[in-house]
């Protein structure tokens, strides 16, 4: 009986060590999102300069048919104009703009790099990432954004890693100068878009069809 509790012991011992090695190891990488069902999808807001008086049209689509119960991606598609709205009051001078967007609390501090394994049509995306407002002025609640460039090569699947460095304080789309860091522990959400007009050379550009498919986007603690 002795012998059976001291063998008891030690196995429970040992069980709490490897709990413990396990708390203390921070994962390598971690699922933030996935497209794969109509509730995945949920979770994202279409956005675009339509609200403003432009005439973009977007939509973010699951590719699953009636018939057909299997997971598939989603698919952010629609067509870029930069055409406005007649007779509308608007300050806008240019229209192009469409994005999605998702609003969640994440904590990516033991994380350096976002992951996303993306389909693409050639044109070059924008990846935000919001966190709580630690650059304004005291008392602003506006989140700060913070973004970096996303080219999806065309009509191929590709995983597309971004270290975390690599995303450049914004305001309203333009890159703010300073030399805070990212607060990763504090993300508010998370965003996708793109333009009919500017982005880095080599991305396809002008107004047009887009077709960006997504299957899931990680964080991950890349060496």
């Amino acid at each position: 009986m002795l012998r059976a509790l001291l063998q008891s012991s030690i196995a429970a011992t040992r069980r709490a060590v490897a709990w413990n090695l396990k708390d203390l190891t921070p994962a390598t990488e971690c699922d933030l999102f996935k497209f794969a069902t109509a509730a995945d999808l949920i979770q994202w807001e279409v956005y675009s300069d339509a609200e403003n008086g432009g005439m973009p049209q977007c939509e973010l689509n699951n590719m699953n048919s009636v018939r057909c119960v299997c997971k598939m991606p989603g698919v952010f598609a629609g067509n870029l104009s930069v055409e406005l709205m007649e007779h509308v009051n608007t300050r806008m001078r240019r229209s192009g703009f469409s994005g999605i967007r998702t609003v969640q609390d994440l904590n990516l501090e033991d994380f350096n790099t976002i992951a996303m394994r993306v389909k693409g049509d050639g044109r070059c995306y924008v990846s935000t990432i919001r966190t709580e407002n630690w650059m304004g002025a005291p008392g602003a609640t506006d989140p700060n954004t913070w973004q970096a460039f996303v080219f999806a090569p065309r009509d191929e699947w590709s995983v597309i890693k971004i270290p975390l460095a690599r995303y450049l304080p914004t305001w309203k789309g333009k890159i703010v100068e300073s030399d805070a860091e990212m607060n990763a522990a504090r993300v508010t959400g998370m965003g996708l878009s793109l333009t009919a007009e500017g982005g880095p050379e080599g991305g396809e550009q002008g107004p047009g069809p887009f077709r960006l498919e997504l299957d899931w986007i990680k964080a991950l603690r890349a060496t």
